[in-house]
């Protein structure tokens, strides 16, 4: 059972973390507060940063984490309206002018050859927004064929012959996978939904962090906890889409939930740890204090897979 004070201290945070704690942890469907993320707190900032063209930053993809597609993935994370009607005139200017030769969407370049990773990302939220399934096809298309031999998925597949596949990058299309299937989407569902499944499999065969030949650390930042994750891959994040896609407990996940609890503070609330470099429009948390963020999302898991530790 969740202490009344820890869920006071999350109900004390940004309109967008009180919805969330309302739909994810008590149960409570608030519909008032989703429709104030739009006109308060982190939400209304993110939408006050769009230019008049429809564009955030300098444009689809510039600079990194004030770009359109970075601010849209953030703002659909925050749980604001898929009605959005500014997000939706957005997403049809990127189908519009950023679709690549094999379907999918490219960031800049002259190559044009389309990012398997942002692919993940862009069906992810172009999904959550309802976007039209006929602007979605070809990028489905596209994922589908990047699937690779050992179940995942990897950004460097088309582009410099991959051959294992990337925990950044497999996360990513799950995620875009899951939401495409909870918003109705049926084009090739399917088939999607059975790469899902071996993306799955292949980030509990390496435990969610570790080798799968060795044992070792991928990547020291995989047990970092950070928010947002942008594109990077780490143990919150993936534990936090198991429970949204109603995975059950695997033991492979054991180490990775011995992490998690490991970095609970003594006040039970777990730190922001991690910040990804690169310039924002304004920082949701501060590094080294307590996360709500990460608090919910570790709340969250543990109360979806029934650890009461």
């Amino acid at each position: 059972m969740i202490e009344n004070d820890l869920i006071e201290w999350l109900l004390n945070g940004d309109v967008s973390i009180q919805y969330q704690v309302h739909r994810d942890l008590l149960h409570s469907e608030q519909g008032h507060l989703q429709e104030r993320i739009t006109n308060e707190g982190w939400g209304a900032c993110f939408l006050s940063f769009r230019k008049q063209e429809g564009h955030w930053g300098r444009g689809f993809y510039q600079p990194k984490w004030t770009s359109t597609h970075y601010t849209i993935l953030d703002l659909k994370n925050l749980g604001i309206s898929h009605n959005n009607t500014e997000i939706r005139q957005t997403l049809a200017l990127i189908v519009q002018n950023h679709k690549g030769p094999d379907g999918g969407i490219y960031p800049i370049g002259t190559m044009k050859k389309s990012d398997v990773c942002l692919n993940g990302m862009f069906l992810n939220y172009a999904a959550y927004f309802g976007m039209k399934v006929d602007d979605l096809q070809s990028i489905v298309d596209f994922l589908l064929s990047e699937h690779m031999g050992d179940g995942g998925f990897n950004c460097h597949s088309n582009r410099k012959g991959a051959v294992h596949s990337s925990m950044h990058t497999t996360i990513s299309v799950s995620e875009g996978i899951l939401e495409y299937a909870r918003n109705g989407y049926t084009y090739r569902l399917e088939e999607l939904q059975e790469a899902e499944a071996e993306a799955r499999e292949f980030l509990l065969r390496h435990k969610l962090f570790q080798s799968d030949r060795t044992g070792k650390i991928i990547d020291k930042k995989m047990v970092m906890l950070s928010y947002p994750s942008r594109w990077r891959y780490d143990i919150l994040r993936a534990l936090d889409y198991f429970q949204l896609a109603g995975v059950e407990y695997d033991a492979r996940m054991d180490d990775a939930v011995h992490v998690l609890l490991k970095k609970r503070r003594a006040d039970n609330r777990w730190p922001l740890q991690a910040k990804h470099p690169g310039q924002t429009y304004f920082d949701m948390e501060k590094t080294g204090e307590p996360s709500r963020w990460n608090t919910l999302r570790a709340l969250r898991v543990l109360k979806h897979f029934g650890i009461n530790r």
